[in-house]
């Protein structure tokens, strides 16, 4: 994600009428750098479980906690820093070139890769996003609309009354995954709204402690609805009728997801360290871990790994989350960056017409 920008005010007169120095701009804040490493850490352990066979209800509930917030946590920290994105020429062109662009470069390498790896016939389907590159597009919608949602009076209340459309309705449609960019929505509204006193409240000691019970109550809510509702919820793919329920419970199922999800991202983020740590440096590659894990995956499932009878095993679930951990750091890391920067930070100023003097 691209780092928060500083807007400091410009230079004020002194008495003598020499301009002030400008303050110097802030580096990075190492606690949001730490907050994306932890997030996309367990984005890589959640999809690493999806193959287990027979995964049990334990390791299914666990699967359950974690997808209830670990997506919304990452949109909310785009959110966060998207707050000074405006709809100038050079902004949108960095959006293209940052979005848009990998965005087409990894759906033709995935399509690629399922057709050498077993699925000839995989269609190349721009507008079908592949498993999980729906990210890309929708984050470059959601910023498009930032301006809106930065001048409407109650944002988040609107989005999620938009979101709560889209799992009432279920013929939206397939088209960039339509379906999760509007049940996502709010997740990132409400991280434009969020300021930073807001995360130096979650991160309070009281706030800390009281994230445990919490937690705790969670994983207990979510071992009792394992076997009695299903997951399919939480991707925010589908509208309540293709989930096997009646249509207007799409409203108050995304209110309550909603709700869930911000208060496990509050207690995900108030044990975030906020001191430079190894993980900090990382958190600046999670877009490379984000986009690159899916080979991994997908390559371990297509030569049967996930087949392995250890994994059937409460120690062999651990060990899947164990790799699937250390293998998206190893995608965060400096040398990964260097090989694959072209590709998903590419610079495209050839491409550009030069500004126009004024």
């Amino acid at each position: 994600m691209p780092s928060l920008t500083s807007h400091s005010p410009g230079p004020a007169a002194d008495g003598a009428g020499a301009p002030a120095p400008a303050p110097s701009r802030p580096g990075r804040d190492p606690y949001f750098d730490n907050a994306k490493y932890l997030a996309i850490v367990l984005v890589a352990m959640g999809h690493a479980w999806e193959p287990l066979p027979g995964s049990g209800r334990l390791v299914e509930t666990v699967y359950t906690f974690v997808y209830a917030f670990h997506m919304p946590v990452f949109i909310l920290i785009a959110g966060y820093f998207s707050r000074g994105f405006e709809l100038r020429p050079d902004r949108v062109w960095k959006l293209v070139t940052s979005l848009v662009v990998p965005y087409v470069v990894f759906e033709v390498a995935y399509t690629l890769f399922e057709r050498l790896t077993g699925a000839p016939g995989f269609p190349l389907s721009p507008l079908t996003p592949y498993w999980l590159l729906w990210f890309l597009p929708a984050l470059f919608l959601w910023r498009l609309t930032t301006p809106f949602w930065q001048t409407v009076r109650w944002p988040v209340a609107v989005s999620l009354a938009v979101a709560a459309v889209g799992a009432v309705t279920s013929n939206i449609g397939g088209d960039l995954q339509l379906q999760r960019v509007l049940q996502f929505l709010p997740f990132y509204v409400l991280g434009l709204c969020l300021r930073p006193e807001h995360f130096a409240f979650v991160r309070r000691r009281a706030v800390r402690i009281a994230s445990v019970p919490v937690c705790l109550v969670a994983l207990a809510a979510a071992y009792w609805a394992v076997p009695r509702t299903t997951t399919s919820w939480f991707f925010r793919r589908y509208g309540a009728e293709q989930l096997g329920s009646p249509a207007w419970t799409g409203a108050p199922v995304t209110l309550f997801l909603f709700a869930c999800a911000v208060v496990l991202s509050a207690c995900f983020l108030a044990w975030v360290p906020g001191r430079k740590l190894w993980m900090t440096a990382l958190g600046a590659g999670t877009l490379y871990g984000y986009l690159l894990h899916g080979f991994v995956i997908k390559g371990a499932v297509r030569l049967d790994l996930f087949e392995a009878d250890v994994l059937s095993t409460p120690l062999g679930r651990l060990l899947v989350s164990a790799a699937a951990a250390a293998m998206v750091t190893a995608l965060c890391s400096t040398p990964v960056r260097r090989v694959f920067r072209y590709v998903v930070e590419p610079r495209l100023d050839w491409a550009r017409r030069p500004a126009t003097a004024p």
